[in-house]
């Protein structure tokens, strides 16, 4: 039988980068506190944790390959909210902002971990941003500690 291979939710010694977008910063600082708490109860150290800002959800992926390019982190979380309008912008920022995301990852192989909500109103964000369905800052932070620890074991002795 080979070898199973599966990260864990310790971030000591871990350090991460988020980065969160300004626009509809009502949620998005939400998220934030939601993605500092998962990160304060898996043991990163606050000082490990650095925040950078952007003013929307189009900017995150470029703003998180840097931050994945600098070598001072083991993983990267971009937060923010995109809420269905009555146009197609929606569809674009959304889009644009996943395919970003995933490719500033798969570019610099570092985690770096869509936590962007895309909800169809304002109801539906502040409830996945620390309501009732959770908040999905700390999914997101969680899920960085994860693929962190993951990638540690993968690489070769």
């Amino acid at each position: 039988m080979g070898t199973t291979f599966q990260g864990e939710l310790n971030g000591s010694g871990l350090r991460l980068a988020i980065v969160v977008a300004r626009f509809n910063e009502s949620i998005t600082t939400r998220l934030l506190a939601g993605a500092r708490e998962a990160c304060q109860q898996h043991g990163v150290g606050a000082d490990d944790v650095d925040v950078a800002w952007v003013p929307g959800c189009f900017e995150l992926p470029l703003a998180a390959k840097k931050l994945a390019e600098s070598n001072r982190y083991d993983a990267v979380v971009c937060l923010g909210a995109v809420i269905r309008g009555d146009t197609p912008h929606f569809e674009y920022v959304a889009g644009g902002t996943a395919g970003g995301i995933q490719q500033a990852g798969l570019e610099t192989g570092l985690p770096v971990v869509f936590g962007v909500i895309t909800p169809n109103n304002m109801d539906q964000a502040m409830a996945r941003a620390g309501g009732e369905k959770g908040n999905k800052g700390f999914d997101a932070a969680e899920t960085a500690i994860e693929m962190a620890n993951l990638l540690r074991s993968l690489r070769p002795d």
